[in-house]
């Protein structure tokens, strides 16, 4: 193992960092005793190299599948795109054949022929309108490309496509796992893009996919994924989040409008109008409830999910399956879905409440969700943990590492290793932490605002907190990445700072996170403020980002009804709530947030929290164990005067990295 890293490292131009040979040793390990491993691997240890190697080795010698599972699309691309055709070139001299690698998602990334040429298009538009070759809508010429495109794709992946479409365009094209006809029976089941990415995928040495799939692959009843008894979870901090996402039920009035255009014409008279009394009672009594977790169903509620459930599956039963006319069949198909999943979701919801609170195992609550100017009401359906998930259908049958910047919680992996139920597991696991090739006492400073009142409730910034966003700003020299509790609370600072300062301010919301992200990164002077997706998702190496700045410690809100749900649990099992959830979650955001500031070994710079409670709450050390070892102080002069000391050497280098000469110290 160690001769293929190092043969690896050095086609590819690298240099040896022990941190990443001690990954990949331990990686390798684990796949030979069968043991699951979680890994903390810091940014700069070139962890994918650390995995891919020995998952390579491991492949081809027990001629099985690795399957590799990501949070992002990012880091699918780099695997797929970068790092897997770079090790194939550098390693298939010293492997018993050149190996190969394939990526796979979801059914629905992919077009459907049978849905272009034979479909129904849903909305409020037919497929005669919206396939017109002089389509009249945004929709319908979406589609039109769409169906264009489809003659010239190789893979039919919607992120081939460029550019892109909104999701409702996409939705007229593809159909997900429940909607499909299955191979034998469509008639373009031997040009299937997705069932070519499967066939690709099944003879593949490293699979990569991504940890909805993974879900998806572990709570269906057929095999979705390849065959596998290994797999490597990166981004792992990730996993328990997008599966309990793919785990969790919802029903909106818009989906049961589309099931009620879907079956229009598919079902007598009578069982469309008892479908159409059932949705408007459902629908008029979510209306009008509160939000908030639901720990009690009233009667009301309970009669008008009996009647959706009993509608739905009444019309289900009613739907001939068996036309051999594609097109027919194919609506018939969709139909089928809809109802299935709205009956299935009713009678989750409805057994939900059947034990008592303490033993129950899913949560129920309603969101009334402002998008646009528009009101989404959704009735929601979640597991309270997955952890006996992923422990019985995950890693009972395949040997797993788990890595990620970002795993140990106040310093232990065991918060994160309970969330995946490894703590209960059968087989044993073990945790290592491979450090950084940063020096992070070196390099940065946590600077924790220790004077300022604590934060309030009205999710803005006081005036004190503000004050001192822009005297950090102003030594900075812009240079600033802000991380905000909300994205009210982010609005009304970058108002604020874009009044006091003399640097722009970008605010998450103003353009495309992307574009945001690129034009930050393309003017060293140039801040920008947002909320969750950058405290996880933004890579700015260099001058243009020397501070990092939080503005609240990330707990969750305390009407959350997951995770409010999840505290109570862990309270009335004499654990303590607050600690196990709670803290928890900011212990690892705050991770996150402070993990944007050192992305190559050269830069340098602060991250600031603005909120006094880290230093002077009992749990402040606990948070603070959690990220990585900067050098700490309350000291706000002193803070900003290593700013300013740090500007100046960026503005008197000609190049970036001649910054490395600069200390922040």
């Amino acid at each position: 193992m160690t001769q293929l890293l190092a043969t690896a490292v050095a086609a590819l131009g690298g240099k040896e960092r022990s941190g990443q040979l001690q990954m990949a040793t331990a990686v390798a390990h684990a796949f030979d005793n069968g043991e699951h491993l979680a890994v903390q691997a810091g940014t700069g240890t070139g962890k994918s190299l650390a995995y891919l190697v020995p998952s390579i080795s491991h492949a081809l010698s027990d001629d099985t599948p690795v399957v590799v599972s990501t949070a992002t699309i990012a880091l699918q691309r780099q695997l797929v795109n970068r790092d897997l055709p770079q090790l194939v070139d550098a390693l298939t001299d010293a492997l018993p054949r050149a190996p190969r690698f394939a990526l796979l998602k979801g059914r629905q990334n992919y077009l459907c022929l049978n849905k272009i040429h034979n479909g129904s298009a849903a909305d409020d538009e037919t497929p005669e309108e919206l396939f017109a070759p002089q389509a009249k809508t945004a929709l319908g010429r979406d589609v039109q490309r769409l169906t264009e495109w489809a003659s010239t794709t190789e893979s039919g992946d919607r992120d081939d496509l460029k550019p892109g479409v909104a999701d409702r365009s996409w939705s007229q094209v593809s159909v997900s796992s429940r909607e499909c006809l299955g191979m034998a029976r469509c008639p373009f089941g031997t040009e299937c893009f997705a069932e070519k990415a499967r066939a690709t995928a099944g003879q593949a040495d490293v699979v990569v996919t991504n940890h909805a799939l993974l879900a998806i692959d572990a709570v269906s009843d057929s095999a979705v994924l390849p065959e596998h008894s290994l797999l490597v979870v990166d981004e792992a901090h990730d996993l328990v989040d997008r599966v309990t996402a793919v785990a969790t039920g919802e029903l909106t009035a818009t989906t049961l409008g589309v099931a009620a255009r879907r079956i229009a014409r598919l079902v007598e008279p009578e069982l469309t109008q008892r479908w159409e009394r059932a949705s408007a009672s459902f629908t008029a009594a979510i209306h009008d409830a509160p939000a908030g977790r639901i720990d009690h169903l009233d009667d009301e509620l309970a009669t008008d999910l009996t009647a959706l459930r009993d509608a739905a599956s009444a019309a289900r039963s009613a739907i001939d399956l068996s036309p051999s006319d594609p097109k027919a069949a194919a609506a018939r198909a969709e139909a089928v879905a809809s109802l299935a999943e709205i009956a299935d979701t009713a009678t989750r919801i409805l057994a939900s409440f059947a034990p008592a609170i303490p033993d129950r195992t899913d949560v129920v609550w309603l969101d009334h969700e402002e998008n646009r100017g528009t009101t989404r009401t959704v009735l929601r359906v979640a597991p309270l943990s997955v952890a006996g998930l992923l422990r019985t259908r995950l890693f009972a049958d395949a040997t797993a590492v788990l890595t990620s910047a970002t795993l140990t919680v106040g310093g232990s992996f065991d918060a994160m290793a309970a969330a995946w139920g490894l703590a209960d597991a059968e087989t044993p696991w073990s945790g290592i932490d491979v450090g950084s090739p940063f020096e992070h006492a070196k390099a940065g400073i946590l600077y924790v605002a220790a004077h300022l009142p604590p934060p309030g409730r009205e999710g803005t910034g006081s005036t004190e907190q503000l004050n001192e966003i822009a005297d950090l700003v102003t030594a900075a020299g812009g240079r600033t990445l802000g991380l905000f509790s909300s994205m009210r609370a982010a609005r009304a600072a970058a108002e604020a700072m874009s009044e006091r300062l003399s640097t722009p301010v970008l605010c998450q919301g103003d353009d495309s996170t992307a574009a945001l992200v690129e034009r930050f990164a393309a003017d060293d002077v140039t801040s920008l403020f947002g909320t969750l997706s950058l405290w996880q998702g933004v890579d700015v190496p260099g001058p243009s980002l020397s501070l990092v700045i939080i503005d609240r410690i990330p707990f969750p809100r305390p009407d959350d009804p997951l995770l409010s749900a999840r505290q109570r649990a862990v309270a009335a099992a004499g654990g303590n709530g607050f600690m196990a959830v709670a803290a928890s979650h900011a212990a690892l955001l705050l991770a996150q947030g402070a993990g944007r500031l050192l992305r190559r070994v050269d830069d340098r710079g602060v991250v600031a929290v603005l909120d006094s409670r880290m230093a002077t709450a009992r749990y402040g050390g606990y948070l603070r164990a959690s990220l990585p070892p900067f050098w700490a102080t309350t000291d706000a002069t002193a803070v900003r005067a290593a700013l300013r000391r740090l500007t100046t050497s960026y503005a008197s280098v000609t190049s970036p990295s001649s910054a490395s000469d600069a200390s922040i110290g």
